[in-house]
């Protein structure tokens, strides 16, 4: 990933540290999965591990909660770095963000997983 997506997902990320999610945003994010192409199970799995953080079902560290927090706002936003009524162009940028958020949390997405579903993890 380039260094100008690095610096918009840790600005990003730390912009969103203490932002609370709406449920709307939420039925946003959960419809626009699918423009993710590859990315959409493991965003619906981000999205699925935000509302079970906030939620109490799953504990989570701050820092990896304002990652998705910031992600799944990223995603929303009709304001970004390629606005999505540009056709194709403005769906790269969000699968940027999404693959950078899910390279930076495989292992507590893996954790997750194991959690919810422990008999499929054997």
């Amino acid at each position: 990933m380039n260094n100008r997506i690095k610096r918009i997902a840790k600005g990003m990320f730390e912009q969103f540290r203490h932002r609370k999610i709406t449920e709307s945003e939420f039925v946003q994010a959960e419809a626009k999965a699918r423009n993710l192409g590859g990315y959409m199970d493991d965003f619906n799995v981000l999205i699925a591990m935000c509302k079970d953080t906030i939620m109490g079902k799953y504990k989570m560290d701050k820092w990896n909660l304002s990652i998705i927090i910031g992600t799944i706002l990223y995603v929303v936003s009709p304001i970004d770095a390629i606005p999505d009524f540009i056709l194709v162009g403005g769906w790269i940028d969000d699968v940027a963000i999404v693959g950078y958020a899910i390279r930076k949390l495989s292992a507590e997405m893996e954790q997750y997983k194991r959690s919810k579903f422990p008999v499929e993890a054997r």
